[in-house]
C-alpha cells in the first residue's frame, strides 16, 4: 500500500485545507489622532533647560488696552454730561439720574386781555354740548346778567333748576381765565353778557299704541358767558 493510502481520511483532509490559501485580511486603518507623530516632530530635539537657570519672570502686560477702555469710559462721561440738543433727542444711551439736569420750571406767561368796542376789558368763556335744552337754560341765565361774580354765585347757588349747575361751572371758568391769563380780580368782575345758542338736536322714538312710533327731541345748548371789570 502506498503512503497516501495508508493515511487516514482525517489526515488527509487536514492536509488540504493546509494546502488551500488562507484569504488575506485588510487591516483597518488606524484613526488620524492615533497616528504616529511626524518625522519633522521626531526630529526636533527638545532643549533641556540647564538645572542652574532662573525661571524667567513673566513679562508685565502692556497698558495701552486698559488706557483705551479708560479713555472711552470717560469720553461716554463727558457725553452724557453734555446737555442734549434741543428737537433731537439722543438715541441709544440712558443718561442716569445722578448725571440728568433738573427739570426747567414751567414759565406762567400771560397774554393781554380782549377788549371790546368801547375799549372795555372782556374776559370769555363758552360752553358747548351742554344736554340742557336752551329754552330752561335761558330762564337762569336772565337771573344773572348784569350782577357780580359773587351776586351770580350766591344766585346760582341757590336756583332750584338743573341748568343752575351748568351755569355756575362756566362762571367759574370764566372766573378762572380771568385771574389766570389776564391776571383781573374777580371781586372787581361783572356779567357783561350771557347767552344760551341752541346746539344739535338728538332725534329719539319712543313706542305708542298700535305699532305707532313717537319722536323724541333731546335738545343741547352753547353757553357762552363775558366778564369785564367794574367801572
Amino acid at each position: 500500500m502506498s503512503e497516501e493510502e495508508k493515511k487516514s481520511p482525517e489526515e488527509q483532509s487536514a492536509e488540504a485545507q493546509e494546502e488551500t490559501p488562507k484569504p488575506r485580511r485588510r487591516r483597518k486603518a488606524a484613526p488620524e489622532s492615533a497616528e504616529a507623530p511626524s518625522a519633522e516632530a521626531q526630529e526636533e530635539p527638545v532643549a533641556e533647560e540647564p538645572a542652574d537657570a532662573e525661571p524667567e519672570e513673566p513679562e508685565a502686560e502692556e497698558p495701552e488696552a486698559e488706557e483705551a477702555e479708560e479713555a472711552e469710559e470717560a469720553e461716554e462721561t463727558e457725553e452724557d454730561e453734555e446737555p442734549e440738543a434741543e428737537g433731537k433727542p439722543r438715541r441709544g444711551r440712558r443718561r442716569s439720574s445722578e448725571t440728568s439736569a433738573p427739570a426747567p420750571e414751567p414759565v406762567h406767561r400771560t397774554s393781554p386781555a380782549p377788549r371790546a368796542e368801547d375799549g372795555t376789558v372782556v374776559v370769555r368763556a363758552q360752553a358747548k354740548y351742554v344736554r340742557c335744552a336752551p329754552r330752561k337754560a335761558r330762564l337762569v341765565v336772565d337771573h344773572i346778567r348784569g350782577k357780580t361774580v359773587d351776586d351770580a354765585r350766591a344766585i346760582l347757588q341757590h336756583t332750584p333748576r338743573a341748568a343752575a349747575r351748568d351755569v355756575l361751572k362756566l362762571l367759574e371758568s370764566a372766573v378762572a381765565n380771568a385771574e389766570n391769563n389776564h391776571e383781573l380780580d374777580a371781586d372787581d368782575l361783572v356779567v357783561r353778557k350771557v347767552y344760551v345758542d341752541e346746539g344739535p338736536t338728538l332725534k329719539r322714538y319712543r313706542p305708542r299704541a298700535l305699532g305707532r312710533a313717537t319722536r323724541i327731541r333731546k335738545r343741547t345748548s352753547h353757553m357762552t358767558i363775558q366778564l369785564s371789570p367794574k367801572e
